[in-house]
């Protein structure tokens, strides 16, 4: 492989593209080309293999698709293209891309295939012709094996975001494409990182590649305002709204949390307070997820409250904020939340919420992005009642220079000779009519401010960093308390009581008693499961915290998990509906004999009780 490093950006002009799709970039507002693009234009226009490695928002998709569209003969109404994408939402940003670069060339068609949309509609457009065809793996495998797309014609293969790929467990469905591909066409590999594996793949299946590197590791990171809040004194809720209402230069933002359920609760309290905002989760279908996209690009909505897996691949200019409202359990999912802002160049806001337990994972972000995050100051009420009149005073400045306000006039002074009042009591009476539901003061208290965060790492004993180097399979305490996020205090459940209390979120708490159940799951090392895997699925989808997760055992086809007694029935629920790693865990007790010998069972409603042992 041959390799080089970006050099000066030039003029699309200088690239050796055509005058058709000069004229379309022009009118789309293209002016000068990023590193990604000045490099790998010319290099693909040339019909050479190609390995791009670059951070997302780097704007590689333009990168290789204005290549392609120079290739195209759109009288062939067969694929002459294919890029395989990690997620459903990158496949329909590189396929709108692609037919935003085909303005001036009539009868193109390319075609988006994923999972979660009806074969059928796929099948009727494959059959009448797609000259690009954008998917993710498992569908394009589908398609391929029901021989309803033939690559019979394709002249150029792009694997995009192959490290997300192999992350997300794909690599070998890759292969198994580019194994039945022609033997003579062109391949262009883009990624973030280069792993082993993926560096693997391409020594096998790129001819005498060209090897492209913008030195960008912490581009994305630099070009974004990084701070975090200390959760302490004030409801997430409360403390949220506040920021975002004082916030500079807010347009729009992703609010990032853990599970589904939360997506839907905080859009829904956000909504009642007057902001524009929807929840983007796993559970809405492919037209009710670009649909809020859809709206966020528009400005229909200015918030999208969403998960990690159903945030990738969304690319909206207008998104100035990221918040994780959850802090994220990697900080690889970090990264990529935070790159749904400042992208391409522009400047981002990413804002994170960290409990003082989490604290260690907060010293993990800085250390992974190697940039420092600051703390934020919540602002006070003085704060947003001066944000709040300043923003009055513009508006009503704004009307007092509109025309046609004599009619108005008139009957203020009307109103003021009635009421023996001045005119500007009057206007201080429609003042306060027009600020109901969004008072320019708002009532209550300022919390007391946060205690420091822990020097250095923040390690305590059930927090982030022990989780990460002690082994899940070691007895866990029983009698640890459960640290509160907005007190910083441990709480009983009363008097001497020593149990721990843990929250399903959002806020529910439940009693948990020391009596601790074992189930057995359907995945294990077979699976390519990992303890971590299994953490993270159960305290997403049932709100446990992860230091009330006992004894993990991992088995080749199986795995078995302790639990507290006492789990709500709605945690139960959840968790049998919960998949790890795409496989359903098909959670149930553990028919097996626990170490103290005891068998236990669920009763099937709302507690796990214990039998008697027997002998």
């Amino acid at each position: 492989m041959s390799s080089t490093e970006a050099t000066t950006a030039q003029s699309f002009a200088d690239l050796g593209l055509s005058a058709s799709l000069l004229k379309t970039l022009t009118d789309i507002g293209y002016e000068t080309p990023s590193p990604i693009q000045a490099e790998c234009i010319p290099i693909l226009l040339q019909g050479r293999d190609l390995i791009g490695q670059a951070q997302t928002g780097t704007g590689k998709t333009a990168a290789f698709a204005l290549p392609l569209m120079e290739q195209i003969d759109v009288k062939v109404t067969r694929p002459q293209a294919l890029v395989l994408t990690p997620t459903r939402e990158l496949a329909i940003q590189v396929a709108e891309a692609l037919q935003s670069y085909a303005k001036n060339l009539p009868g193109f068609h390319v075609l988006p295939i994923y999972g979660g949309q009806s074969y059928t509609i796929q099948l009727k457009q494959l059959a009448r012709g797609a000259h690009i065809v954008v998917g993710t793996p498992g569908r394009v495998m589908d398609h391929i094996e029901r021989k309803t797309l033939n690559l019979d014609h394709l002249k150029t293969m792009v694997l995009d975001e192959a490290d997300e790929m192999l992350r997300m467990g794909f690599i070998d469905d890759v292969e198994w494409i580019l194994e039945r591909t022609p033997a003579q066409h062109q391949t262009a590999l883009f990624s973030a990182t280069m792993p082993e594996q993926i560096r693997r793949v391409a020594q096998k299946y790129l001819v005498e590649p060209r090897e492209i590197k913008i030195k960008s590791a912490t581009t994305t990171v630099a070009a974004i305002r990084q701070v975090y809040w200390q959760v302490s004194g004030m409801h997430k809720l409360d403390a949220l709204t506040r920021i975002l209402e004082v916030e500079d230069n807010f347009d729009a933002a992703i609010i990032f949390v853990r599970t589904k359920n939360a997506t839907v609760e905080l859009a829904d309290k956000l909504s009642a307070r007057g902001y524009a905002a929807a929840a983007l989760n796993g559970d809405l279908n492919q037209q009710m997820r670009e649909r809020v996209i859809e709206q966020l690009k528009s400005g229909a909505l200015d918030i999208v409250v969403a998960t990690d897996v159903a945030a990738r691949g969304i690319d909206v200019p207008r998104v100035s904020h990221v918040v994780n409202y959850d802090i994220p359990y990697d900080t690889e999912a970090y990264v990529h939340r935070i790159g749904r802002t400042g992208r391409a160049g522009r400047t981002g806001n990413a804002i994170l919420f960290v409990a003082p337990r989490e604290v260690s994972m907060l010293r993990s972000i800085e250390r992974a992005t190697r940039s420092p995050i600051a703390p934020l100051t919540l602002p006070s009420r003085a704060d947003v009642t001066n944000k709040r009149v300043t923003d009055f005073k513009a508006s009503v400045a704004e009307v007092l220079n509109a025309e046609g306000l004599d009619f108005f006039s008139n009957i203020v002074s009307q109103i003021a000779e009635e009421q023996n009042v001045s005119a500007e009591e009057v206007a201080a009476a429609l003042a306060m009519m027009l600020q109901k539901g969004k008072p320019l003061q708002i009532p209550g208290e300022d919390p007391a401010p946060p205690r420091p965060m822990p020097a250095g790492d923040g390690r305590r004993p059930g927090g982030f960093g022990e989780r990460e180097r002690k082994p899940r399979t070691e007895e866990r305490g029983d009698n640890r308390p459960r640290f509160d996020d907005r007190a910083g205090k441990p709480r009983f459940e009363g008097g001497g009581d020593s149990r721990p209390r843990f929250e399903d979120k959002p806020r529910r708490a439940v009693t948990a008693s020391s009596e601790m159940i074992r189930y057995r799951i359907d995945v294990g090392r077979d699976h390519g499961v990992q303890v971590k895997d299994i953490v993270g699925a159960i305290a997403n989808e049932a709100g446990i915290e992860s230091r009330f997760i006992g004894r993990i055992g991992l088995y080749d086809e199986s795995s078995t998990v302790e639990l507290p007694a006492g789990m709500p029935a709605e945690a139960a629920n959840a968790l049998k509906r919960t998949r790890v790693r795409g496989v359903p865990i098909n959670m149930r007790p553990d028919e097996g004999r626990p170490d103290d010998g005891g068998e236990r069972k669920f009763d099937g409603e709302r507690k796990f009780k214990k039998k008697p042992a027997t002998h």
